[in-house]
């Protein structure tokens, strides 16, 4: 858990997902539409993929992917992200966190 809490907190925006969900595109998407960057961590792609999927399950990530941090905060998953999108906090989120400028 510690190696996802310091991934988490390296950037404003940090979304964890696997290259196969077509929700972890969706929420990518959404960021890089609303002007931030994430650090995307693609945990099918890296050699710690496993422990950080487990690690992400036992932080209360359900599904694993996608997974959203703001401001080293988990945020939740895609139905999360749509949700806070519809009511427009995530924007504000984002701009609190320094994730976007405007």
């Amino acid at each position: 858990m510690d190696m996802i809490r310091d991934l988490a907190s390296k950037k404003a925006a940090v979304i964890f997902t696997k290259s196969s969900c077509c929700m972890c595109h969706s929420i990518k998407a959404l960021f890089y539409e609303l002007g931030a960057s994430p650090a995307v961590h693609e945990i099918d792609h890296d050699t710690n993929g496993r422990e950080m999927e487990y690690a992400l399950q036992r932080l209360g990530c359900s599904p694993s992917v996608p997974a959203v941090f703001i401001g080293g905060k988990y945020i939740g998953s895609a139905k999360d992200i749509i949700s806070l999108h519809v009511d427009g906090s995530l924007k504000e989120k984002l701009i609190e966190a320094r994730a976007i400028w405007f």
